[in-house]
């Protein structure tokens, strides 16, 4: 008896493909890796200026000590989640629309969707930063030299998924080499170059600020304020923590997924404290904060001279080129599953005959070249889209933090079991999401719900392709409350009150 291969195109063995299959589960190993690998990006490469813009060294350890709790918690979240609802295979999304019903679970998907391509807008900014270090035409990575450099790689790319290049190993082992030997090498040079009194000399930033909020001492403002600043720059490194729930389906046993969170966790959170922390032993506050991206080309060009920078940004444009590759894959993955289980219209799920997400693969890159065009309007690209991007992921993990909660406090799944653990870890995931909600600020709450609007038609296509009912009552209220939030945005961006770029 036969079956067909996953194009459904070539018959074979059914025994031979359940043992094909089987080889192909991922063990503890590469699952770490994948998370890793997520994590770790182009973000750490600008740590040093994003960490000091508003921060002192005393609260960037702070905003890392509530980070790392966080994000711990989060990683037990999804540690948990990957044994007791095996079923759940799609990641973050899939725990929202279990737990909190479709409406839900497709703003879950909608916003890591959102996040996805919006994180393709900052890549593609910092790689042509990291390239004018060479050529000199390419500014900032958001003027138009930049745009169009980024626009073709972007065009280019799309073309070859399209083709059927869906296997990027080769480049995801050169990009994980270019981005862990530069910053190895970065901090151990750093360790040796940090200078004691520079770190403490302003230790709580009360004397030293570069427009920061202000206190009436000419600082850094309160240092909860500072505290606040630093939350969206830890959580935007920290994208990725959710890498392995992503494949679960794929991991040779679920509890390796659970493992690989915390351990790849780990292991980003010592590379990113000290990165952030050795720098401002390095350079002072205001030094930091006037670096270009990536600061770390600064940063290490002052310990080492001018090979330092030129290493730095050559390793930041191979690591998120890398990036920029695999992340323009997920991007159009994400649509086109939520295609397939209705959680998107099916016209998402459509394939060419490579077998490409060919429409969700249009819609992506579209989005994309529109927000790289923005870019050229921006004062300060990178951070902008990042920061969007950052506050776009919070439903998906928010909810994730609350779905557990949940299994916890109605005792789904437990059996006799104790429970107190993991209510308390999925409070503490919760309540920190909802922390990082607080931390993000009004302005770029408003401006996501702009981006949010828009999926509500999607929602109601999806819906009634499925034959049902759009809304509950709830969801009504949750819709008309996106519906309001981004029509106060929009005045406001009108008058000027707030600004989108």
């Amino acid at each position: 008896m036969t079956t067909a291969d996953v194009n459904g195109l070539v018959p074979v063995d059914t025994a031979d493909a359940a043992q094909t299959q089987k080889s192909q589960k991922l063990t503890l190993l590469p699952l770490v890796a994948l998370v890793v690998g997520s994590m770790i990006g182009g973000g750490v490469f600008n740590l040093p200026s994003d960490m000091s813009k508003g921060a002192s060294p005393g609260a960037i350890l702070i905003g890392w000590l509530i980070t790392g709790i966080g994000m711990l918690m989060l990683a037990f979240v999804y540690q948990s989640l990957a044994v007791r609802k095996p079923n759940l295979n799609a990641g973050p999304y899939a725990y929202a629309k279990a737990g909190f019903g479709p409406f839900v679970g497709f703003n879950s998907a909608w916003g890591y969707w959102l996040s996805a391509f919006l994180g393709n807008v900052a890549y593609a900014v910092a790689i042509f930063s990291a390239l004018s270090h060479f050529f000199p035409i390419f500014g900032d990575g958001n003027n138009l030299p930049s745009i169009i450099g980024a626009s073709l790689c972007l065009w280019l790319i799309h073309a070859l998924v399209l083709g059927g290049i869906k296997q990027a190993a080769f480049v995801n082992v050169v990009t994980s080499i270019a981005k862990l030997v530069p910053l190895f090498l970065f901090i151990l040079v750093a360790i040796v170059g940090f200078h004691w009194d520079r770190f403490t000399v302003d230790f709580w930033g009360a004397g030293t600020g570069s427009g920061g909020t202000g206190s009436g001492s000419g600082g850094l403002g309160p240092v909860v304020e500072q505290v606040k600043s630093t939350m969206l720059v830890t959580l935007w490194v920290f994208i990725g923590i959710e890498g392995a729930s992503v494949y679960s389906a794929r991991a040779a046993r679920r509890s390796d997924v659970g493992r690989a969170t915390v351990i790849g966790f780990v292991g980003a959170l010592g590379i990113y404290v000290l990165v952030s922390l050795l720098a401002t032993g390095v350079l002072r506050q205001p030094e930091l904060a006037d670096l270009k991206v990536p600061s770390m080309a600064g940063v290490f060009e002052s310990l080492v001279g001018p090979w330092g920078a030129a290493l730095i940004n050559i390793g930041l444009v191979i690591s998120v080129g890398g990036a920029f590759l695999s992340w323009t894959l997920l991007c159009a993955e994400i649509p086109y599953t939520c295609g397939r289980d209705g959680t998107f219209p099916k016209w998402f799920a459509r394939e060419n005959a490579n077998g490409s997400p060919v429409n969700a693969l249009w819609a992506t890159n579209l989005l994309i070249q529109f927000f790289l065009a923005l870019t050229f309007l921006s004062r300060s690209a990178y951070q902008f889209f990042y920061f969007i991007a950052s506050v776009a992921i919070l439903p998906p993990y928010v909810l994730s933090g609350a779905y557990a909660l949940k299994l916890a406090l109605t005792g789904e799944g437990y059996g006799a079991e104790s429970r107190t653990k993991d209510i308390l870890i999925g409070a503490l995931a919760t309540a920190y999401g909802l922390w990082l909600v607080y931390a993000a600020g009004l302005q770029y709450l408003l401006m996501c719900a702009v981006l949010f609007a828009p999926g509500i038609l999607v929602y109601f296509r999806a819906r009634r392709e499925c034959g049902e009912r759009a809304f509950t009552g709830v969801e009504a209220i949750i819709a008309a409350l996106i519906i309001v939030l981004a029509l106060l945005a929009a005045w406001l961006m009108w008058i000027g009150k707030i600004s989108p770029l």
